[in-house]
Parts: structure tokens; C-alpha cells; sequence
């Protein structure tokens, strides 16, 4: 199952309550790349420690982690997430959780782990309207201040169909005006914003500053899904000429299809950017 569509059936719940060889390639450039493991995740599932060598082999340095059936760390502790991260040179920025029942021990865990951040993977499924979006916006705003009292940060996480329209408002645009940009740390997926027919660059110049994270995906605008850089139908020079306006701080690569296997895809995704 697509992840878009596994992570658009959960629910939000309360506010409150194959391994390749390795590739290595030299890195010059000044901005820190991350990858999202979901783009690994088969891998991870099998051999997190091993798949984490790999990865820091190609060049990365930051880590986002995402809920598997293992829990949030791929079955380590988050201590022991961290300390692998950190003797790899890596550093576990964040992690995609639902925000549920059991958003309290998640929050534990990340604060257990040393990540800042914690974004929020899914909406609810009450609907497609701007009432409905309101109240996930205040939901977000109290997770955001549950968060900020363990030193945390929150966040979410869009795909495309956030951008539909609902009397005439885009949807996502109601997420941006009811959330509080001192609590709710947007992470904008630039693949489904293209997808949904929209420019990240007209988001960038709308909310200055509010984007601190970001999927830098790009997508095949046919199949409407992820591949290699240069591929699809971002302009992936582009939008990071213009990551200083979007208030980027941390850009993670995430690859949900592949020509062949993920490794081999995320070492195309570097030696492009490494190419810029």
C-alpha cells in the first residue's frame, strides 16, 4: 500500500491526550542533507544498524525517522537511535508519529532520542472541509505547545490532497492561517505540491519563514509518483535558490518508488545534488 494512502487512513485522535553495496561520494557543498527512512523502509525493518551505514555512506548527515511496525526506531530504543546516528556522524533531527492516544509517550521517546523535532505524518479522516481543518488546526496548536513543554517542536507533514479546495479555500491554506508559526513547524513535501498542480515557490512567498522543513521529492507527474532527481517535474535548482525565503533549515529526501531498489536511487538523488 502507497504510503500516502496507509498514512491517510489513521487517525489524529486527541490533541492533548536487497541491502546494496555501499556507495561513497566526496562532499563540498555547505547545505546538510537528510533523508526520511520510510525510503528505506524494507531496509530498516530487516537491518536497521546496517541500513543506517549505508545511508551514511552516501553522504548524509541527518536522519528522519518514521513509525514502522517496529515502533518509531525500527525496534532500538531511542537512545540507541541517537548513539547509532551520532557514531555514523549522523543526527536524528525527526520523526513522523501519529498524533493519537499515545502522543505523550511519543513525545517521551523523542525527548529520550535528543530530536528536536516531531511531525505529525497524517490528517484525520472527518473530511475535506474548512470546518474540519479549523479544528485540526487547533488540535496541531495544542500539540505544538505539549511539545514546546518537553523542548520539543511540532509539526506536519502535507501530501496533495491538502490542497483540494472547500468554498472556494484551499485547504491547506486554513492549516496556515488557524496554527500558530511559534507551534506548528510546517514541513512542506514539495512532490505533492507540484502534484496537486500548485508552485512550493508561491507557498514560500505567501508564508515566509514557515517552512522550516522540508520532502525534497521529485515526482513523475504522469504516474503521480516519486522518482530520481532530474526526473520529474521538480525544479529542484530552483526551489533551493529560494530555501533561504521558505526559512528551510533542514531539507530530508524521501523516494517512495524506485527504478530499481532505494539505495541506488538515493545515491543518483546526491550525486545530482552534489552536481548542482
Amino acid at each position: 500500500m502507497k504510503r500516502r494512502n496507509f498514512i491517510r487512513q489513521g487517525t489524529l485522535g486527541s490533541a492533548t491526550a536487497l541491502l546494496m553495496p555501499s556507495f561513497g561520494f566526496a562532499t563540498t557543498r555547505t547545505q546538510a542533507y537528510g533523508v526520511q527512512l520510510y525510503t528505506f523502509r524494507d531496509a530498516m525493518a530487516h537491518d536497521a544498524l546496517g541500513t543506517l551505514e549505508q545511508i551514511a555512506a552516501l553522504g548524509i548527515t541527518e536522519i528522519e525517522s518514521a513509525r514502522s511496525a517496529k515502533g518509531h526506531y525500527y525496534g532500538l530504543s531511542p537512545q540507541a537511535m541517537q548513539k547509532a546516528c551520532g557514531d555514523l556522524g549522523m543526527t536524528l533531527i525527526s520523526g513522523h508519529v501519529h498524533l493519537d492516544d499515545q502522543f505523550e509517550q511519543t513525545m517521551a521517546e523523542a525527548a529520550q532520542a535528543g530530536q528536536p523535532y516531531l511531525i505529525c505524518s497524517s490528517l484525520p479522516s472527518q473530511g475535506q472541509t474548512v470546518d474540519n481543518y479549523k479544528r485540526v488546526a487547533d488540535a496541531f496548536n495544542s500539540a505544538g505547545e505539549a511539545c514546546k513543554a518537553m523542548g520539543l517542536k511540532f509539526g506536519y507533514h502535507n501530501h496533495e490532497y491538502e490542497f483540494e479546495n472547500h468554498q472556494g479555500t484551499v485547504l491547506y491554506d486554513v492549516l496556515m492561517d488557524h496554527t500558530d508559526a511559534e507551534l506548528v513547524h510546517m514541513e512542506l513535501d514539495l512532490g505533492w505540491v507540484i502534484v496537486a498542480g500548485l508552485d512550493p515557490l508561491d507557498y514560500f512567498k505567501k508564508y515566509p519563514g514557515r517552512f522550516p522543513l522540508w520532502h525534497l521529492k521529485d515526482m513523475d507527474l504522469i504516474k503521480k509518483e516519486s522518482t530520481e532527481f532530474g526526473r520529474g517535474g521538480l525544479d529542484i535548482k530552483e526551489m533551493l535558490t529560494h530555501k533561504e525565503t521558505a526559512g528551510a533549515q533542514h531539507i530530508f529526501i524521501e523516494q517512495e518508488e524506485y527504478t530499481d531498489n532505494p539505495l541506488d536511487s538515493m545515491a543518483h538523488n546526491m550525486k545530482y545534488l552534489n552536481n548542482l
